[in-house]
């Protein structure tokens, strides 16, 4: 795993390989941050990377869209990406009851049905009394609220798995 320093001497598809599965399947969030290197400690490449994110607006559809289900399909099929696994688990997601799993899918599907993508939040700061409790308050919410919402909990995720690269390099 590498360091901060050795991400910022880095080439370009280093980096993307290095950083890219921080944005689920977006790699293009680190490929168009590399330029902006060096970075001076974990919070401005976080700053950075979300700044790039931001900046792309005919993307960020794509970018939330790209994020699974919670306790959905994929789970059910063991297709998540190995971060997305940990994240779930982390949250009770692969511990539930056949209600709690029920009501998942429900909202799950309410949800994109009302918004056209997924339900975003950061999971592992989450429990799953809490997401259930989430995911039932922000149904009324406006499109334009929950995709904000959805890339502010993109960046939590983000946080969280960097600092996962960073740690495992000490």
């Amino acid at each position: 795993m590498p360091t901060l320093d050795q991400l910022n001497a880095l080439d370009r598809a280093a980096f993307t390989a290095a950083l890219g599965h921080l944005f689920e399947h977006s790699p293009w969030v680190a490929d168009e941050t590399w330029p902006r290197r060096p970075f001076r400690d974990a919070a401005h490449l976080h700053a950075e990377l979300c700044a790039t994110m931001r900046s792309a607006a005919a993307r960020q559809l794509a970018l939330i869209r790209a994020h699974p289900d919670l306790a959905g399909r994929l789970a059910q099929q063991n297709s998540l990406t190995a971060e997305s696994i940990r994240e779930q688990a982390s949250a009770g997601l692969n511990r539930l009851t056949d209600d709690e799993l029920a009501e998942f899918q429900r909202l799950n599907t309410a949800y994109l049905a009302r918004f056209g993508f997924p339900f975003i939040i950061c999971a592992r700061l989450n429990a799953k009394s809490a997401i259930l409790a989430a995911m039932t308050a922000r149904l009324p919410q406006t499109p334009e609220h929950e995709f904000t919402i959805a890339l502010g909990e993109i960046e939590k995720i983000a946080h969280l798995r960097l600092n996962d690269l960073l740690e495992k390099a000490l």
